[in-house]
């Protein structure tokens, strides 16, 4: 549904202005005059367009209030201005003693306003009224105005956890990008001084920030330095809305969430993701189950990447937790808020700290680490490592999620020998510390799955061993920030018993940390994942056009090459349901994906279950990590042809043909071998380069729902054949062939029924039988082993 913005951009008139406003904002008993609308409540001006100010809106409204009182008529208590791009409201009563004195010279007219009466207005009217920018605050400004008809006053918006967030970012908007010099890292810091202060006092001491005045405007004190706002208005209008400093229930525990409000850059490579509270419960639920109700008692404590020290804050016995963070700044938000106060607080940065050239530990290099916790260590005492560490990953020349420079530490760089492609990612970088410092720690962290079952983490498993104790998966949207529909993982290890992971299960909680289910999680051997099960032919000499889609060249210059009797090229990246949509077919090779494999004659039916298998079970976020097997029950040749069928008329064959495909300074043509329908079965007008589906299914015994398939989807080619597209779809899909592919035929049939100028063509047919060939075809999937079931 469009938002009231979304809806203003549309207007053409002062009439449509406020048509969309009355709408929005729900008034019943209204009228309206030729450029104002008036209610028993509030009185508008409106503006088409967003060019004329507030002041002078409110300017010429004033000068329609002063003639009403003039006429003893009743004036509204509130009076409101709005355009396209903006409101403001303002109680009358607080205007009421400007237009009394009777000073203002006014026009002949309202809109001929004088600058003098511009002046005068504006310099009264400032404090008094409160703007709004609809892009960003439509919502709290027709909260404002409702609250204002209801309660007669105008109720600024509180700051709560709920919108604290959302706070920020609008903060960031229209006070924080007007400071100039503050490192990324560091906005939160003034964000918080400002929310904590009503003007006067702050609420807490020793905050990292201090707001200050000079000249009785507002700056920031950060690190002995001092930090002006380039623009005021900005500030004004911003506490204008919003009420400080929060309420007293909330203070601490929104300085709490200091982390979840790092600049989004710089907190992705930080990886500093905020716990949710009540996912805290629950991981505190869960070690107590594991290790035992006096757990908090007979465990030391040490998390190593504390931020602000949101998974202790439930803790019950401080005295024995240690918290280190990279970000001295944390430690200043924490002793400020009094979290953990009895506990061990310091900064310490735990991949690269007392860290010798040979790779093991030396606590004498920083002297930061405190000798209690030395001692515990030596001691072999328990300790309990809780932790939610990073999770970014170093770059690779396909993963541009990746993060640079994450592999660059003395962890992964001196203690991580054997440990194969886990070096490049931050939170098994913990891992392997720990290991090597801690061999007897219980270790509980919050984390993705990849260490348990990815193909890539073999050699991890291989060296990192320990007891699975118990644990919990939790959709990653319970966390602020992170992208993606995935699990995180909090699983509880006992390392100093060394077994090799196998199995594990976990409980599977939602959103809100409530328990739905159980899941297991697997780990197979490499030899056994299905991506080293198809046969992959090698590649030859002969130049060809990458493509990055269907018909677009790739736009680097990088040559690719081809491979003997090939037909087509199927992208299978990584083995995991994560990497399922990435599956596609394309009629040259694939530009940037790894994990590549060219179809011949020969591996045509293996691609062809590889492909269905990738394809058939939608994925979700509890099936995300889950990774696809080699088969272990007998593949019939039903099978076999039915993946064949259902790979050939699936939306993610992208199979075409074309000429003059324009890359690297010269014209190129891609052939398609995939056409199962021979030129007079569909009405072909000329010959097609390649009969070789034709004769590929010609031997195969098809079953019925193949069948069905197949005949239904020969009456969408014969139906393209039927009449010729218009020059623009021509250009688009390049139909300058006639053995073009599925993607084309397709795409085609659709374009001519959103035109309206050709005769509808039904494709129900079509989709009822293809779903039934996926109906059949799913079950499968696990009952052959490509997938266990969970």
């Amino acid at each position: 549904m469009p938002t009231l913005y979304e809806k203003l951009q549309h207007a053409r008139s002062e009439e449509d202005v406020k048509d969309i406003y009355i709408k929005a904002l729900g008034l019943k008993s209204y009228t309206k005059g030729l450029i104002d609308i008036r209610t028993d409540e509030i009185w508008f001006e409106a503006k088409e367009g967003g060019k004329i100010s507030s002041y002078a809106m409110f300017t010429q409204l004033l000068h329609y209030v002063q003639d009403a009182l003039n006429k003893g008529e009743i004036i509204p208590p509130f009076l409101a201005v709005i355009d396209t791009e903006k409101a403001a409201l303002m109680k009358t009563a607080d205007v009421l003693p400007l237009l009394k004195k009777k000073s203002i010279k006014w026009g002949k007219s309202a809109s001929q306003y004088p600058k003098q009466a511009l002046d005068e207005v504006s310099a009264y009217i400032g404090a008094y009224f409160i703007s709004f920018k609809i892009s960003s605050h439509e919502q709290e400004f027709i909260q404002a105005v409702k609250q204002a008809i209801q309660t007669g006053e105008i109720i600024r918006a509180q700051i709560t956890p709920d919108n604290l967030k959302q706070v920020f970012d609008k903060w960031m908007i229209m006070i924080g990008r007007e400071i100039i010099g503050v490192n990324e890292e560091d906005y939160a810091l003034l964000f918080f001084a400002d929310v904590m202060n009503d003007g006067t006092l702050s609420t807490h001491e020793h905050l990292p920030a201090e707001l200050i005045y000079i000249n009785n405007q507002p700056a920031f004190s950060l690190y002995q330095k001092v930090y002006k706002l380039n623009n005021k208005e900005g500030y004004r209008q911003f506490w204008a809305i919003y009420h400080r400093p929060p309420d007293t229930e909330y203070r601490n525990y929104l300085l709490e969430r200091r982390d979840s409000l790092i600049p989004l850059d710089e907190r992705s490579f930080k990886g500093a993701f905020y716990t949710p509270l009540n996912v805290v419960d629950a991981a505190y639920n869960k070690l107590t189950e594991v290790l035992g109700k006096n757990w908090q008692k007979n465990y030391i404590v040490w998390d190593m990447c504390c931020g602000v020290g949101n998974l202790e804050v439930k803790h019950s016995n401080p005295r024995n937790v240690y918290m280190s963070t990279l970000d001295q700044a944390d430690i200043d938000v924490m002793r400020a808020t009094k979290t953990c106060a009895a506990a061990y607080r310091f900064q310490y940065d735990y991949l690269n700290d007392d860290i010798t050239d040979d790779g093991k530990i030396d606590y004498s290099l920083t002297n930061k680490i405190p000798e209690s916790l030395r001692q515990a260590i030596r001691e072999g005492k328990k300790i309990l490592v809780l932790m939610n560490p990073p999770y970014a990953e170093a770059a690779s020349s396909v993963n541009e999620e990746s993060k640079t420079n994450v592999a660059k530490n003395k962890v992964s760089s001196l203690m991580m020998n054997g440990y194969g492609s886990a070096t490049r990612e931050l939170f098994t970088q913990f891992l392997a510390r720990i290991y090597q410092e801690i061999p007897t720690a219980t270790v509980a962290i919050f984390s993705k799955l990849k260490y348990v079952n990815a193909p890539f983490f073999e050699k991890f498993r291989n060296v990192w061993k320990a007891k699975y104790l118990g644990g919990f998966i939790v959709h990653s949207k319970a966390f602020d920030g992170l992208k993606g529909d995935f699990p995180i993982g909090f699983l509880i290890w006992d390392t100093k018993v060394k077994n090799k992971i196998n199995e594990i299960s976990v409980e599977v909680i939602n959103k809100d940390a409530n328990p739905i289910g159980e899941k297991y999680f697997y780990c197979v051997p490499n030899e056994k994942m299905l991506n080293v099960w198809i046969s992959r032919p090698k590649s030859n000499e002969l130049e060809v056009i990458p493509l990055t889609n269907a018909l677009t060249p790739a736009t680097k210059k990088d040559f690719k090459t081809w491979s003997d009797n090939a037909l087509a090229y199927l992208t299978a990246k990584g083995n995991d349901m994560q990497n399922a949509n990435s599956t596609y077919i394309l009629s040259s090779r694939a530009y940037g994906e790894s994990g590549g494999i060219y179809i011949n004659p020969e591996n045509l039916w293996q691609a062809a279950i590889v492909f269905s298998v990738r394809r058939l079970i939608k994925p979700t976020w509890l099936n995300d990590r889950d990774q696809f097997l080699q088969p272990t029950g007998e593949l019939t040749d039903e099978f076999k042809h039915d993946c064949l069928i259902w790979m050939l008329f699936n939306g993610s064959n992208l199979t075409a043909s074309a000429n003059d495909l324009e890359w690297n300074g010269k014209k190129w043509s891609i052939v398609n071998h995939f056409i199962p329908y021979s030129e007079e079965e569909i009405g072909a007008p000329d010959r097609f380069e390649s009969d070789f589906m034709v004769q590929y299914l010609k031997k195969k015994k098809l079953s019925k729902e193949a069948k069905a398939v197949l005949n239904a989807g020969r009456l969408l080619w014969q139906a393209y054949f039927s009449t010729t597209d218009t020059y623009r779809t021509c250009e688009e899909l390049k139909l300058n062939r006639p053995d073009v592919g599925w993607y084309q035929i397709r795409n085609a049939l659709k374009k001519r029924n959103e035109s309206g100028d050709y005769l509808p063509i039904d494709f129900s047919e079509f989709e009822q039988v293809y779903k039934e060939l996926t109906v059949k075809l799913q079950p499968l999937v696990f009952e052959l082993g490509f997938l266990r079931e969970s």
